[in-house]
């Protein structure tokens, strides 16, 4: 295969792939009047900013509680995670293999079901419809995957660092903190940035523990505008649109340190 049919072909699959955003963002600048034609308009024929205004007007607040939701789910799920990571790649508690092995599972229960379960806690301590129980809600989606990711990438620190540190007098906790943290800085952002859009995409445990609360997120934002008889194609769109900005200028900048984060442990000298 050539490097232009390569080309082409790339060029190709990368359009069909983000077509679906294409349609987010000419749905919403698309009239409500317009959004029924068929064949719809594959460019706004007469574009609008109406579904904007409704983000500004309507939609703030929920998005300013998504931000502090998963700024509060990334530093829970490093708080936690990171020591975890650190025990089990390298002061080899006994049960560690265990451990790893429960995380691990830990990732395949089904949110609907953590979600009915945290109901049933939430309702006795008075958490639900709460900012706090959110956070803890969504970090428990983050943190077994966050401790596999430090472990991983901590297992490759070099052990004569660790014993030269020892020498020097740090106990664990300061070799951790002085030592260990700051040389797992791709790992601590590839979990930031996990962390923070599993909580901002959520809608399973949002929907559960805080559906007709004072502080819902963006994802119970959006559903707001779907009823039984009326939606507001442009407004949800046009907040689809606004709410995939923190999370894609994230990915962004992030991505030197995922890659390098995600690829920790993978191969041994």
């Amino acid at each position: 295969m050539t490097t232009r049919l390569k080309t082409v072909l790339g060029l190709l699959l990368t359009a069909i792939m983000l077509f679906p955003v294409y349609w987010m963002l000419n749905v919403s600048l698309t009239r409500d009047q317009d959004m029924r034609k068929s064949p719809p308009d594959l460019f706004p024929a007469h574009p609008t900013l109406e579904g904007y205004r409704a983000v500004i007007d309507q939609q703030l607040p929920y998005l300013g509680t998504s931000l502090v939701i998963g700024l509060g789910t990334v530093a829970l799920t490093v708080a936690l995670a990171a020591p975890a990571g650190y025990a089990l790649a390298k002061l080899r508690p006994r049960g560690g293999g265990i451990l790893s092995f429960v995380l691990l599972a830990a990732q395949m229960i089904p949110g609907i079901i953590m979600a009915m379960g945290f109901y049933a806690i939430y309702l006795q301590l008075g958490l639900l419809q709460s900012v706090p129980g959110l956070i803890v809600a969504d970090s428990t989606l983050a943190v077994p995957f966050a401790v596999l990711i430090f472990t991983a990438f901590m297992s490759g620190i070099p052990g004569e660092l660790l014993q030269a540190a020892q020498v020097d007098g740090a106990r664990a906790l300061r070799t951790f903190w002085s030592v260990v943290l700051p040389m797992s800085r791709n790992s601590v952002v590839t979990v930031s940035l996990f962390a923070f859009l599993w909580s901002w995409s959520d809608f399973i445990f949002a929907s559960t523990l805080a559906g007709g609360g004072a502080h819902e997120p963006i994802t119970l934002g959006i559903y707001h505008y779907i009823g039984n008889n009326n939606q507001q194609w442009n407004a949800i769109m046009a907040t689809a649109a606004v709410a995939s900005l923190p999370a894609t200028v994230i990915l962004v900048l992030a991505q030197r340190y995922v890659a390098a984060g995600v690829t920790a442990g993978a191969v041994k000298d």
